[in-house]
């Protein structure tokens, strides 16, 4: 047992992979890429930690205000690129889901934001520049609904928080953003 497959990381696989069988993806290129991550858990058991190989399972929330009109990005200091709120797991997170909602709060700054308990999209992606061993990430995404009144904060990791007009939004990440908002604005829809 290392560092990163001790009884906390346990819980976050443990969890990770249940949420991804329990998953109906929406479409193929999402089945496959379920099927990816399942896959890339049993090789790894490590596989929710920073700390553990170069391609990793990291979580994040989209956040729309009440009519799915607006996306609350932040402007990521090392990446300086718009994203949605979210990143690596930490020992002690309960869960994939409360992991991810940790993350919207500390990076969005609204302290009552909390992501829907359901997983809206997957995302594997390389990253580009220096982030130590990170090399790849395996994103479980999820959405949240806040008011554009909520006051917003920027963190360490940001340099910006920003609402965006979804149709609208930021150059050099729309073709990322756009089907995590429509998958957002899906789950959001169907909840009301």
């Amino acid at each position: 047992m290392t560092a990163a497959t001790g009884p906390a990381w346990q819980v976050l696989h443990d969890d990770a992979v249940a949420r991804l069988e329990a998953w109906v993806a929406p479409d193929a290129e999402q089945e496959r890429l379920r099927l990816t991550y399942l896959e890339h858990l049993r090789a790894h058991p490590d596989a929710v930690s920073k700390a553990g190989p170069p391609a990793h399972l990291t979580g994040s929330v989209i956040v729309l205000d009440e009519t799915g009109q607006s996306a609350l990005l932040t402007l990521h200091r090392r990446a300086r690129q718009w994203f949605q709120f979210g990143g690596h797991f930490e020992a002690g997170d309960e869960s994939v889901w409360a992991a991810a909602t940790r993350e919207a709060r500390e990076e969005s700054g609204i302290p009552d934001v909390t992501a829907l308990p359901e997983i809206v999209q997957l995302d594997r992606h390389v990253l580009d520049g220096d982030f130590g061993t990170c090399r790849e990430h395996l994103d479980i995404r999820f959405a949240a609904v806040a008011p554009r009144s909520a006051s917003t904060a920027v963190s360490t990791e940001s340099v910006d928080v920003r609402w965006w007009p979804v149709d609208a939004l930021p150059e050099g990440t729309r073709d990322e953003l756009e089907p995590l908002v429509s998958a957002a604005v899906r789950a959001i829809g169907a909840r009301a």
